[in-house]
């Protein structure tokens, strides 16, 4: 048992057996067509990428990183390059729900170049009419599914794919890291972009919407919880940014770290996203998530060993 102060159980009654027997929900029958007409017309955008040299920090150069996303919007980030030696490996790296400050200067990658992209509102992309607050920004656009804010997430993210490619052109794969608030729009956006080559999830949001829906958190997800208390009915948009219902749909590699206790995205929803991922997986099961519980700096270190392990390419 974890000492916690919350009023409800982080782990909400689940031991791993049930967590690894969670279906996705039911899917709405033109989930794939809406998400494939949505890539296409995204993917014939051009970001117009460009990096500014911004110095260097230890074996990495540092470099500002700007591109445009489909709707126009400038958005910002940092890319990290090698100082030596040619790019064969690209990773693209999402953010949680805190936006980023500054590069991670950790990333286990050595002969590659590391994009670290900031999502639309926050950080580096801070836009005005845009919510940085995680309460409000995850409900910007809610009852619309074309124009509900998680979508121009996804669309941001491809595009930093075609931003990727265009600064890299000689790079032979690429990869997409996402944690939290990141790791459910890379869920999102994985099953439909071919340049996503492999991908790791870390505590991803936005699975299973109805277990969401029962599940008081101190996250993102509350917000919503509230949202459909008050206007007394279900969005049809959860159903179209359910990371669970997308990833049965996903077919690169996948490493998922999920967590057993987490009070900001219920592990019921990570979960099910691992489970109905299609693609070949692998599953380091962390003691907490968003908590600074026991054995967290142990599971971190696993995480960071599995990821050189399991993208060698």
């Amino acid at each position: 048992m974890i000492a916690h102060p919350y009023a409800f159980d982080p782990s909400y009654g689940y031991d791993l057996a049930r967590l690894l027997a969670i279906p996705p929900p039911p899917e709405p029958d033109d989930f794939a067509p809406y998400w494939t007409a949505r890539h296409a017309r995204v993917s014939a955008c051009d970001p117009c990428p460009c990096l500014s040299h911004a110095g260097f920090r230890g074996a990495w150069r540092v470099h500002d990183f700007r591109y445009t996303s489909a709707d126009g919007l400038s958005l910002g980030g940092w890319a990290l390059t090698p100082r030596n030696g040619a790019v064969r490996r690209v990773w693209i790296v999402g953010h949680g729900y805190g936006g980023r400050d500054t590069p991670d200067w950790g990333w286990p990658i050595g002969d590659g170049a590391v994009l670290f992209p900031c999502f639309r509102g926050m950080s580096r992309s801070r836009q005005p009419g845009l919510p940085e607050d995680p309460m409000r920004h995850v409900l910007h656009g809610i009852d619309s599914r074309d124009d509900y804010i998680l979508g121009h997430c996804v669309d941001d993210l491809w595009l930093a794919f075609r931003a990727a490619r265009q600064l890299f052109p000689d790079a032979v794969w690429m990869g997409y890291a996402g944690i939290s608030f990141g790791g459910g729009i890379g869920a999102l956006a994985a099953p439909w972009e071919p340049l996503m080559q492999g991908v790791h999830l870390n505590v991803p949001s936005f699975g299973h919407w109805p277990l969401r829906l029962g599940c008081p958190t101190v996250g993102s997800g509350e917000a919503v919880r509230a949202y459909v208390h008050r206007q007394g009915h279900v969005p049809e948009t959860l159903a179209y940014y359910d990371a669970s219902i997308a990833a049965s749909h996903a077919r690169a590699p996948l490493l998922a770290a999920l967590a057993l206790f987490d009070p900001a995205v219920a592990p019921p929803g990570q979960f099910a996203i691992h489970n109905a991922w299609r693609g070949e997986k692998l599953l380091r099961v962390l003691g907490v998530g968003h908590f600074d519980g026991p054995g967290r700096e142990r599971d971190e270190d696993g995480v960071r060993r599995a990821l050189r392990r399991w993208f060698v390419v």
